[in-house]
């Protein structure tokens, strides 16, 4: 019931190398899924189905995927964010940004990656009776003065750094 979002193919295929290791390791038996593997809608369809899985994605599930209730509830974001900074029309609005007088961070690359980060944590609260744990791995969040930006734009939710209170979450909850 769990959704790793992370920002490049490339740490998404060693997070879910990581994760099919641990698995293996430890004998967790839940099924573990990779963007890629089938149809954006197949691999949806897998994952509500099997009820426990873990989809590891990228880019194309942070927006427009719909998983209601139970089926979702753990969404993990493995950084901010933020744009590629090599991409060719970024790279000139940035520009223009700048021979504008303006600050291409504040003006630009920030407000994006908070977009961003809505649309991530969006896929987790569906409705009004949807509950979960969003997880931020990125620690820019509390060492960088813009990570307030950032938590701000997140709607009103507790939060902690105690893996005690998430597992007391979970705890609580029925199963299915």
């Amino acid at each position: 019931r769990t959704f790793v979002l992370c920002t490049s193919l490339r740490a998404m295929r060693n997070i879910h190398g990581l994760l099919q290791e641990r698995f293996l390791r430890d004998g967790i038996d839940f099924p573990l899924l990779l963007q890629g593997e089938g149809a954006k809608a197949e691999l949806l369809e897998r994952f509500r189905n099997l009820g426990n899985a873990v989809l590891v994605a990228s880019q194309s599930f942070w927006e427009g995927v719909d998983v209601r209730g139970a089926a979702l509830s753990l969404v993990v974001i493995d950084k901010l964010p933020f744009a590629a900074p090599d991409d060719p029309v970024f790279e000139a609005r940035l520009d223009a940004i700048r021979r504008a007088g303006g600050n291409p961070f504040r003006d630009e690359q920030l407000p994006q990656a908070v977009i961003a980060l809505k649309q991530g944590a969006g896929r987790l609260i569906r409705t009004e009776t949807d509950r979960g744990v969003l997880v931020l791995c990125d620690p820019r969040l509390t060492g960088k003065s813009y990570g307030r930006v950032f938590m701000d734009s997140l709607p009103p939710l507790p939060k902690t750094r105690d893996i005690g209170d998430v597992q007391a979450f979970f705890g609580s909850q029925s199963e299915p």
